[in-house]
């Protein structure tokens, strides 16, 4: 083979060994490309996933998990909004997403109520004075509630409950909470409105009745309380006969004016539950004490 020839052959090998390095480089590149390719179309449907899902998420409010509607202490509330145990079945007091509730048309509009501002150290040390009756009138935009005291049974809680009155505590309080199954009652006396206000001291229970059926009917005035012996302000009107634990000082009963609490309840509660604020705003605009000799 001539030399020239030879360089001829080694210049063909030498193309040929290139040209397959060329393509073998072509095809790394055309898969990485692929590769590039695929994990590029990963990235933009992952990216529209969870735009997707963000703004799904975005979307939807969090709703608290509903809570149960907290019945009176075995039916009664207490002065600090912490009862025990319920009388009322929860469902019942649920709202209803088409209340009922109609206002009392014997009622005003009511007065915007006062600051929870007015407290004492320690119970009134002023007995009830002896064969004196003590009337307790509450004048309240839907009509005047009067209740007769007890001041023989309930001494020291007609004692307070004249005090308070004599100092303008019950005057612009709202009556914050109704309940109109199982147990019947409108309560009052708290300055706060929301079952947590008192007077700053505690009174002893007094003039208990007996457990039975009934044992505060219609017209009862009774004591609200967190427990035995924690009585302060706040009292509950028995407008049906209801029938509770014998723990609540009854001190009074309604001589006129049931008929205003029973139109209160009448309306209903407010969102069409059974146990809550009244429908009806009910606030005391002015509280007052007569006496006059006992019969």
């Amino acid at each position: 083979m001539t030399s020239s020839k030879r360089r001829r052959e080694v210049a063909r090998a030498k193309a040929e060994r290139q040209a397959a390095r060329r393509a073998e480089a072509a095809e790394r590149r055309s898969g990485r490309n692929r590769i590039i390719a695929v994990l590029a179309v990963v990235v933009v449907v992952g990216g529209a996933l969870a735009w997707v899902l963000l703004n799904r998420s975005s979307d939807t409010t969090d709703v608290a998990a509903p809570t149960e509607t907290v019945a009176p202490s075995e039916a009664v509330p207490s002065d600090d909004a912490a009862p025990s145990e319920s009388a009322v079945p929860s469902d019942s007091a649920a709202p209803t997403d088409e209340p009922t509730t109609q206002p009392d048309p014997n009622c005003s509009s009511a007065p915007a109520t006062r600051p929870d501002d007015m407290s004492w150290p320690e119970a009134p040390k002023d007995p009830v004075k002896p064969d004196t009756a003590y009337t307790m009138n509450l004048a309240t935009n839907c009509g005047d509630i009067v209740i007769e005291t007890l001041p023989a049974e309930a001494p020291k809680t007609v004692a307070s409950m004249a005090f308070l009155t004599e100092e303008g505590y019950f005057d612009l309080t709202a009556c914050h909470r109704l309940t109109t199954e199982g147990i019947f009652v409108l309560q009052c006396g708290d300055p706060a409105g929301n079952g947590t206000g008192g007077p700053g001291y505690a009174i002893p229970d007094e003039n208990l009745p007996a457990e039975g059926a009934a044992n505060y009917p219609a017209g009862t005035v009774a004591m609200a309380n967190a427990g035995p012996g924690t009585g302060g302000s706040q009292f509950f009107i028995v407008y049906a006969d209801t029938t509770l634990p014998s723990g609540y000082t009854i001190w009074g009963k309604v001589t006129k004016g049931l008929d205003v609490v029973e139109g209160i309840a009448a309306a209903g509660v407010e969102g069409g539950g059974t146990d809550g604020p009244p429908a009806q705003p009910v606030v005391i605009e002015k509280a007052t004490l007569t006496t006059s000799p006992a019969n």
